[in-house]
């Protein structure tokens, strides 16, 4: 019969190093993992530890699965035995065994180094004969990444024919880390002396390209911008509406980690038992993290409702070298259950909902938080501004407030990034929304199908974010489209509907009455950002690219570089306020129309844009 597997371990980066540290016999007398006395530990989960208990072993392997050593239980802790050796990593080729060292580089003065070199260091070391730099690269220890010091090292050892040699000696916050220091740098060096650098000077010249790589200003940093708080506080529509500030500015690589959509796709299968909810949560932090690693700025908006969790996303970024930005949403529960449109604060109460936060689960608000929002009776902008003022304090962002000049033209023209072809003989969608769609998108609607006339570049429907199901047109607004030439057919023939994420999907283009309307169908479907805008804000983003651009070719230069929402795009709701508040409404959609059908292709060859009418 063949033995059971080994049951498999992957061991922290810190632990990592120690296991390399013991296999080459760096550690001195220390042996093993858990030795008394020893800072050399190795935390296991309780199952294996059981394991080890009974006399079997454990096996370590790296994060790709490769086997690296087993650890047994013996009189002094656990012991090792090696399976294979790391063979990957930068500057790999100078990590070399004590031994291997010292054949090497026999007679040479032993210098560690574990921050960028300085001046006076320089003349120190150069009135010491030859040189072997040990560079201390393990994890928590360096001031700068490994990788950066080898590199910095290696630059000045050109220099001073020096050699190098990496030792992954980590920092374990512990009493007994200078013993082992001592112990480890006495294995490398043997019979030979060890010198301490001073800690006078300034970073050498030829290092300030590595030092500023390292050690970026916080505008150049990468960034993750997180939002937290309850279902319904407003974090994802803060964090869509920051994206497109972020985007509008373009300097920035911006990627969204939205918590519904990383669970359909990153996290997908996971429930929300506490131990899902902090998977996925960890899941949207290695992401960011790794955004943040390369520059990148990603703005994630979870309900992450744990601090342990936070702390742990929070260390994966600064471990990235990326910053860390906390946003605490704290609208109130009682707000935030009176906006819920999906009803799932009632389903919680109701026990149809197991673990809901704020109901059944708890919410632990934190208190590291660089910004706390409350967006109780607050605009999208108004509570935007505390996120971008917070910012701006802290110098990671300078994004403008709403109405300030926009960005700076791009460098080249818009027109020339690539879009996808489409057939010629395929309409563009446009979708219009309003709340019932009953009163404004209707009239979008058809007002639009009726300059169209046969035209066929274009096609237009509409729906509402609360649509009634087969309602006609509200007869206010039916008999001010009849006066303004809209036919009697088309107004018979409309039937209401609500919205749905397949409606979202299939058009071309979303244009709603309402920057709350545009709120609602980012949170239904937050991936089509680029192409959902109420209908005065693309107006006034399509007067902002080239006047040569139409059709599809239009949408995609908006969908990068769109003008802000502001109030005045708003088409106010005419709904019962009788046939004055309807003309004006529609004078306001006649006028935004005749901007945007034009460039949209969406009018007959002998139709005017629309003008809009006086009334009394």
């Amino acid at each position: 019969m063949s033995s059971p597997p080994v049951p498999q371990h992957c061991p922290s980066p810190r632990e990592l190093d120690d296991l390399e540290l013991l296999v080459s016999g760096a550690a001195g007398p220390i042996v093993g993992f858990d030795e008394p006395g020893s800072p050399i530990t190795l935390d296991l989960p309780d199952a294996l530890r059981r394991h080890l208990e009974e006399g079997q072993e454990v096996e370590l392997v790296d994060p790709e699965g490769m086997p690296l050593a087993r650890v047994a239980k013996s009189p002094r802790g656990l012991s090792v035995t090696p399976l294979a050796h790391a063979q990957f990593g930068p500057f790999r080729s100078h990590y070399l065994s004590p031994d291997a060292t010292r054949a090497a580089y026999p007679g040479r003065t032993v210098v560690p180094v574990s921050d960028l070199l300085t001046d006076a260091q320089l003349e120190q070391v150069r009135g010491l004969g030859p040189v072997l730099f040990a560079v201390l690269v393990g994890h928590g220890r360096p001031a700068v990444s490994p990788v950066a010091l080898l590199r910095a090292t290696l630059r000045v050892a050109e220099e001073i024919d020096a050699a190098v040699v990496a030792i992954p000696l980590p920092d374990h916050g512990s009493a007994s880390d200078a013993a082992l220091r001592e112990a480890v740098l006495a294995a490398y060096a043997g019979t030979d002396r060890v010198v301490e650098l001073t800690a006078d000077g300034t970073t050498l010249p030829q290092l300030a390209d590595i030092a500023a790589q390292e050690h970026p200003a916080p505008a150049e940093q990468g960034l993750v911008l997180f939002f937290t708080g309850l279902s319904g506080s407003g974090k994802s529509t803060l964090a869509r509406a920051l994206i497109d500030r972020l985007l509008e500015q373009g300097t920035r690589s911006v990627t969204s980690l939205d918590g519904d959509v990383v669970r359909r796709n990153l996290s997908a299968g996971l429930g929300f038992s506490r131990e899902d909810r902090e998977t996925n949560i960890r899941r949207i932090g290695w992401v960011a993290a790794e955004i943040a690693r390369h520059g990148g700025v990603a703005v994630c908006s979870p309900i992450a409702p744990y601090d342990e969790t936070r702390q742990q996303v929070r260390a994966m970024v600064e471990a990235a070298g990326g910053a860390f930005f906390l946003i605490h949403v704290a609208t109130p529960v009682a707000e935030c259950e009176r906006r819920d449109r999906k009803g799932l604060y009632a389903k919680a109460r109701r026990g149809e909902i197991p673990e809901f936060t704020g109901i059944s689960s708890p919410y632990e608000e934190p208190t590291d938080a660089d910004v706390r929002v409350d967006t109780t009776a607050r605009s999208i902008e108004e509570a935007l501004a505390d996120v971008t003022d917070a910012l701006r304090t802290a110098g990671y962002l300078d994004l403008p407030r709403q109405g300030a000049p926009g960005p700076a033209p791009l460098s080249r023209p818009i027109e020339t990034q690539p879009v996808e072809p489409c057939p010629a003989e395929t309409p563009l969608r446009v979708l219009f929304v309003c709340t019932a769609n009953i009163c404004r998108s209707p009239y979008m609607e058809l007002r639009a199908r009726s300059l169209a006339g046969d035209a066929v570049k274009v096609s237009f429907t509409s729906a509402g974010t609360h649509g009634f199901t087969a309602d006609p047109v509200d007869a206010t607004m039916g008999q001010v489209l009849r006066e303004r030439g809209v036919g009697g057919e088309l107004i018979e023939g409309f039937a209401s509907r609500p919205i749905t994420r397949e409606l979202i999907a299939e058009a071309d283009l979303v244009l709603t009455a309402e920057a709350s309307h545009r709120a609602y169908v980012l949170e239904e479907a937050p991936q089509s950002f680029r192409k959902v805008f109420t209908l005065g804000q693309f107006a006034a983003s399509a007067a902002r690219v080239d006047d040569a651009l139409t059709g599809r070719r239009l949408v995609e230069a908006v969908g990068h570089r769109r003008a802000g929402a502001a109030p005045e795009h708003d088409v106010r709701d005419p709904y019962r306020r009788g046939k004055a508040a309807a003309e004006a409404s529609a004078d306001q959609i006649d006028r935004l129309l005749g901007e945007v059908l034009p460039r949209l292709g969406g009018l007959a060859g002998s139709e005017r844009a629309p003008e809009a009418h006086s009334h009394g």
